[in-house]
């Protein structure tokens, strides 16, 4: 006969809403799925809100495997109840083809991997919501968006399974969230649309189309009120030049994803465009970002940086703007 199961505390007060962020579903299904199936804490204190053990997560989790399969709910409900959840079958579950390999990372993360394979697009964007009012853009972007992102790539890339719709959801999402996140960006656009500082121009090179990176870098100036420009996806040379040329930038940043889209001509055209008054002309700084600059920055023109992780290239181009 099993002894009693050993919980600590901090497994035993799992809320709904915590197991919600953690499942990437809105607590309303979590709910919906105990009103009508069954599925949910065995356990209740009397006055208290309803919490979650590591067996009822587990349940769940067995659920939203299923459902995401294709069984219909009450079916997955059924299997899942009759399921004995044990160590071992936690363990076959992380050896299931259709998981992601996240490593260890935030739950938020593993949520919003596990909504977004799914396709359940209102529980991505719940989750995303939740994400960057908790943690911000950066934190938001560099330890739940982007690993999973990553994830789904590899997935896709190394096991050859159709996850490029899996991919194509989660980024529209993203998108939309790091431009439109309620009470972030609106809060500081006036500050930014008002600032005496010349604004940072932030451009995909030419034939570039993965502009993630760089949508995520123009949420994080905002949510810090600096003035900044985006031009999103493969912006022509000559696009970008003038650009340069009539917004007179104090700083200039150019995303390219691959070695095939990072032009290194454009890089020093950029760099020679003149701002300022007729005596007393400078030029932008120039900042590469991208895995796809390989050489060292400097070999681009004189004074270009190379940006690296979200965060220090944030704090960068603050610095310069505020020099």
């Amino acid at each position: 006969m099993p002894g009693p199961t050993l919980r600590s505390d901090a497994d035993a007060a799992l809320t709904t809403g915590s197991v919600a962020r953690r499942l990437g579903v809105a607590p309303t299904t979590l709910r919906s799925w105990e009103r009508r199936y069954g599925i949910g804490p065995v356990h209740r204190e009397e006055g208290r809100h309803r919490r979650w053990t590591p067996v009822d997560v587990r349940r769940v989790e067995e659920m939203c495997r299923l459902t995401a399969l294709g069984v219909p709910p009450a079916e997955a409900a059924r299997v899942a109840l009759q399921q004995a959840v044990t160590e071992a079958s936690r363990g076959r579950h992380g050896d299931d083809p259709g998981s992601l390999p996240l490593g260890n990372v935030r739950q938020e993360c593993r949520g919003l991997a596990r909504a977004a394979v799914r396709l359940d697009g209102p529980a991505v964007e719940a989750q995303l919501r939740a994400t960057i009012r908790e943690h911000g853009f950066t934190t938001g972007w560099e330890e739940v968006m982007a690993p999973a992102l990553h994830a789904i790539g590899r997935k896709w890339a190394s096991s050859g399974e159709r996850y490029v719709e899996v991919e194509h959801l989660l980024s529209w999402h993203v998108s939309s969230a790091l431009r439109h996140a309620p009470g972030t960006c609106a809060a500081v656009a006036p500050a930014a649309a008002l600032s005496p500082v010349a604004p940072v121009v932030l451009a995909c090179a030419p034939g570039e189309q993965h502009t993630l990176p760089l949508e995520a870098l123009g949420a994080v100036l905002r949510e810090r009120g600096l003035p900044m420009r985006m031009f999103g996806a493969a912006l022509p040379a000559e696009a970008l030049y003038e650009a340069v040329r009539r917004i007179g930038p104090s700083v200039v940043v150019l995303w390219a994803h691959s070695r095939g889209t990072a032009d290194r001509a454009l890089v020093h055209l950029v760099s020679r465009v003149e701002r300022g008054v007729r005596g007393a002309r400078t030029h932008p700084v120039v900042l590469v970002a991208g895995p796809g600059w390989t050489m060292a920055a400097e070999g681009y023109a004189p004074g270009v940086e190379r940006l690296t992780a979200l965060r220090t290239a944030a704090d960068r181009i603050e610095s310069l703007l505020v020099a």
